[in-house]
């Protein structure tokens, strides 16, 4: 869907669009609404009682007006009960209205600011429109069909603030376009393919780049990120973009994406209905590359690197295999007891070139352990810190940026599992299905003392139906609190 947004101070009524869209709110029209009805001799309220039409959320009622005057038509759009409703119920709704409207086919409407005397027009005004962006999100993907109508919508949001709906028109197009990555199939977003892509961004929006070939990741000493990318045909890339502010920056903060453009497991092969998902096992590197798209528009007084070891993790004779011992940038080595624990290779030399480079602290996105989505579902992602000031500031943005993360412990008695009699350290915790995600976090900790959160998203990163604020596959996930983290509002 092509979606257009504007922002208007008019009334709901004052606004020339053949439909116009008023809410319903513990089973009564909102003032907008109120006032709607009063212009239309009651026309909305006897429709309500004539078909006890309560405004259920998401609930819909579409009422015909005078004959020949414009608007035609008024939707009634159910906002639920008082209690309990927040700024995420306005992003829902922003997303259930798109698709509603799109649904009857109009090509213009204007909708009232939803809840804008309880939440404050601004904060109002940013979740609505970024629900309705968000909402409004179609993955074209490659299909021949020919013909297909295009669906175009004009949405006014009525006394709405401009301020926050261009914001949220940043924020929502790099969520979007972090979607559209992860779905992106694999033939075609290989690693060369998504560090051209950075490429194209950075040149596009002024951010510095620059991008490593295999050689170049083997002369640096990336050992762990090299063996990974080792078996397969498609050589890896190691992706460095950098926003620096206009003015001194008041701190430098790196975030680091889990790049694998696909995962097969490697020898510790996956099983077939595995690997169906394993496209999005770069959904952290979207996710790092989009909040970059976006804070180069926002412009925060941060300076922001993004690192990515783009990768597919394959089999060949080339291949790295269980029982090799490898030399990591740290210095550290690491024994391979499991292949398909690849993600934390990848991500040891990325967090250790993040720490010399000079980053004060460090965020890192990967879709990391099953044993996450075990523990927390597909809609929650595990935070961990090994800093509690950091952790909480990287939450309390996820909060705010309407991302459901929860803190999982960096429990210490667990590192033992981790020695190797080998190596330095092992990539996994051997047989025992127990903590995965917790050791997998204690690994990554290893490869620096700055402060370091690690966002395990292997269950909200990708959703395989459609989800309140979008289509099935890629969501994301992690952009919106990467750029509340460094620009707030």
């Amino acid at each position: 869907m092509e979606l257009t947004l504007r922002s208007a101070r008019r009334f709901l009524d004052q606004i020339p669009a053949p439909l116009v869209v008023a809410g319903v709110w513990g089973g009564e029209l909102s003032e907008e609404g109120q006032r709607l009805d009063a212009r239309h001799r009651g026309r909305l309220s006897r429709a309500m009682e004539a078909l006890h039409f309560k405004g259920e959320f998401g609930e819909t009622l579409l009422v015909s007006l005078e004959e020949g005057e414009e608007p035609g038509f008024a939707l009634l759009f159910g906002l639920g009960k008082k209690r309990g409703v927040s700024l995420e119920t306005l992003r829902q709704a922003g997303a259930r209205l798109v698709r509603e409207v799109a649904r009857l086919g109009v090509k213009e409407a204007v909708a009232e600011t939803f809840l804008a005397e309880k939440f404050g027009k601004k904060e109002a005004s940013y979740a609505l429109a970024e629900g309705a962006l968000l909402g409004g999100y179609r993955w074209s993907g490659y299909k021949t069909e020919t013909g297909k109508r295009s669906e175009r919508l004009r949405l006014w949001l009525a006394r709405s603030s401009g301020p926050a709906v261009e914001r949220a028109e940043v924020v929502a197009e790099a969520v979007n376009y972090a979607r559209s990555l992860v779905n992106e199939p694999p033939n075609i977003l290989t690693p060369a393919e998504l560090a051209r892509r950075a490429e194209a961004m950075a040149q596009e929006l002024g951010l510095q780049v620059e991008v490593w070939d295999e050689q170049r990741i083997q002369e640096a000493g990336m050992g762990a990120f090299y063996a990974v990318a080792q078996g397969s045909a498609n050589p890896p890339r190691f992706i460095q973009l950098t926003y620096r502010p206009e003015a001194p920056a008041e701190r430098v903060v790196a975030w680091v994406g889990k790049g694998l453009t696909f995962d097969t497991g490697g020898y510790s092969l996956k099983p077939s209905e595995s690997q169906i998902t394993m496209k999005g096992d770069m959904a952290g590197a979207a996710a790092v590359l989009a909040a970059m798209r976006a804070i180069a528009r926002l412009k925060p007084p941060v300076e922001v690197r993004a690192y990515v070891a783009a990768a597919e993790n394959m089999i060949s004779g080339r291949a790295y295999r269980v029982s090799d011992v490898l030399k990591s940038l740290s210095g550290k080595t690491i024994e391979v007891l499991n292949t398909d624990a690849e993600g934390r290779l990848t991500l040891a030399d990325a967090i250790t070139y993040a720490d010399r480079q000079g980053a004060q602290a460090i965020v890192e996105l990967s879709t990391l352990t099953g044993a996450c989505v075990v523990a927390l579902g597909e809609k929650v992602a595990g935070l961990f810190a090994n800093d509690p000031r950091w952790g909480r500031e990287v939450r309390e943005a996820a909060e705010r940026a309407g991302e459901k993360v929860w803190p999982l412990p960096l429990e210490e008695e667990y590192r033992e599992v981790l020695k190797s009699e080998t190596a330095d350290l092992r990539n996994t915790h051997g047989r025992s299905r127990a903590a995965g995600a917790i050791t997998a976090a204690l690994f990554l900790s290893e490869f620096t003392e700055k402060p370091l959160v690690h966002l395990d998203i292997a269950g909200p990163a990708y959703s395989e139906k459609e989800h309140p604020l979008g289509p099935a596959g890629g969501t994301g996930f992690g952009v919106r609190t990467l750029v509340e983290l460094v620009s707030g509002r």
